[in-house]
């Protein structure tokens, strides 16, 4: 099979206060920042917007549940107005900074359990495309890379925003192509050499294995690490190897 063209850039979750923001930056090509939902403050914004023009890192809106004490990583039931409103609070939050230094948003990406259910209800999902069509119709929506992309496509094009597809180094996958729940024992990866080898198999064959051994063949814009693994500096060192 010939091997895919990468094009693949290095993104990672950033102001959710692992403390290592400052050494992921010379790594890694998108920085998708917390605006206050889950994690995130005024302060840290400035630090990473900041620090994202110092190394020429594009910068996304990193926007979750207005749930701090969870994390953003427990679903919320709230209605389309609500969910509209939140996002919009956030994103405006880091877009004004932005602009004093000087840069744009470049693409929004949800966190946590909102990524997770925007990726299981498309009513979620049209709120989300909505709301970011309304705050700049330049801005592009980050979503995870599935076997349903034409769907998301479908809705995100009522709207006009351009979709970002994005693959996990650090997670497992389901055989349906969803992310393994993180509390299942083999949701995470942690070794720097297994990581790195299933991103190069990745780049050979178009496909990502699901925990089960299932190859999943999925379109790959981004690829993010997460930036409270322990080992992300060492994770992403590997992957700038083997992209």
């Amino acid at each position: 099979m010939m091997k895919q063209k990468n094009t693949l850039r290095l993104n990672c979750d950033l102001g959710e206060g692992a403390g290592n923001d400052a050494a992921l930056y010379p790594l890694i090509d998108q920085a998708n920042i917390a605006c206050g939902g889950h994690a995130g403050s005024v302060e840290t914004m400035e630090d990473n917007v900041r620090l994202a023009k110092e190394h020429g890192v594009e910068i996304g809106a990193h926007p979750g549940y207005p749930d701090p004490g969870n994390f953003g990583r427990t679903s919320i039931p709230m209605s389309s107005e609500a969910l509209a409103q939140t996002l919009r609070e956030q994103i405006e939050r880091l877009e004004p900074i932005a602009h004093t230094h000087g840069l744009k948003l470049g693409y929004v990406k949800p966190h946590g359990a909102l990524y997770n259910d925007m990726m299981r209800d498309e009513k979620i999902f049209e709120t989300i495309a909505r709301t970011v069509s309304q705050i700049d119709p330049h801005l592009e929506l980050m979503i995870l890379s599935s076997p349903r992309n034409k769907a998301y496509e479908s809705i995100a094009s009522r709207y006009g925003i351009p979709l970002r597809y994005e693959l996990f180094a650090d997670r497992n996958y389901t055989p349906e192509g969803h992310l393994v729940p993180r509390t299942e024992p083999h949701a995470l990866l942690h070794d720097p050499k297994q990581i790195s080898g299933r991103i190069r198999k990745y780049l050979d064959t178009g496909t990502l294995e699901a925990h089960d051994g299932l190859p999943l063949r999925l379109r790959g814009d981004s690829l993010c690490v997460h930036g409270d693994n322990p080992e992300a500096i060492a994770v992403i060192e590997a992957l700038r190897d083997a992209l």
